[in-house]
């Protein structure tokens, strides 16, 4: 989800702006095939995707918070990030995925700060081996009536 696309819209206008969706989007995709994702669906500031593998989910959105860094070095117009991610099995329905696994994905991105990438304590579990996560605590996310525990992944290089 790219942070502040209406504000950015207001403050460039609509070309300037579209050229910021456009750069967001080349460099999504770029990372989604290097590592198997797939996009189901552009939602206008951002991208939903799938894998098959968690690690490569959140190797990608680690290289995607990075990408994003390296865009911005390079750019008067900086673009800012928050990737939010869950595992589960969704329903798929005219090439379109459903279900409380797509929306805890989207609750999680919704509750995350600005450039993390923030995963659910049952995606933390299958890739915890491979990278490190800071707890974050457990937060009311909206429509569930648990509070969810999550983890912020340390995508920054040491």
């Amino acid at each position: 989800d790219m942070v502040g696309s209406t504000e950015l819209t207001a403050r460039l206008g609509d070309a300037r702006a579209t050229d910021m969706v456009r750069a967001h989007d080349s460099l999504v995709r770029r990372e989604l095939n290097a590592y198997g994702g797939r996009e189901v669906k552009h939602l206008g500031d951002g991208i939903m995707a799938v894998f098959p593998d968690a690690e490569d989910a959140v190797e990608c959105a680690c290289a995607i918070q990075r990408g994003v860094v390296a865009f911005n070095a390079t750019t008067r117009e900086p673009m800012y990030l928050r990737i939010g991610m869950h595992v589960g099995e969704p329903v798929e329905d005219n090439n379109d995925l459903f279900g409380a696994a797509v929306q805890m994905a989207a609750r999680i991105c919704d509750d995350a700060a600005v450039e993390a990438v923030v995963i659910s304590e049952a995606l933390r579990a299958a890739v915890e081996h491979c990278c490190r996560v800071t707890p974050l605590g457990k937060r009311m996310l909206k429509g569930f009536k648990d509070p969810a525990p999550l983890f912020a992944v340390e995508w920054r290089e040491a």
